[in-house]
């Protein structure tokens, strides 16, 4: 479970200082984050340790991550950030 701390930890952590990343990132944790599952969160903090340049890549839909669970949290980003 994660607490009000780590949210807020995570939510500065979303703050990648590349604006591509910023956008989804922050309005993803500030609107979507908590009604993950557990599971779901750990793996959305697994992303956040990844490299921006991968991220842009994935999260862009240049490449694919090699991570079935990361590449699923990807598109969970992109399906409840990006407009339809």
């Amino acid at each position: 479970m994660y607490t009000p701390e780590d949210i807020r930890r995570l939510t500065w952590q979303s703050r990648r200082g590349m604006l591509e990343l910023d956008v989804l990132f922050v309005p993803f944790m500030e609107q979507a984050f908590s009604d993950l599952r557990e599971e779901d969160k750990d793996t959305f903090v697994e992303l956040l340790a990844c490299e921006d340049q991968d991220l842009f890549a994935w999260l862009t839909r240049r490449s694919k991550s090699e991570d079935e669970k990361l590449q699923a949290m990807v598109e969970i980003i992109l399906d409840r950030v990006q407009p339809s």
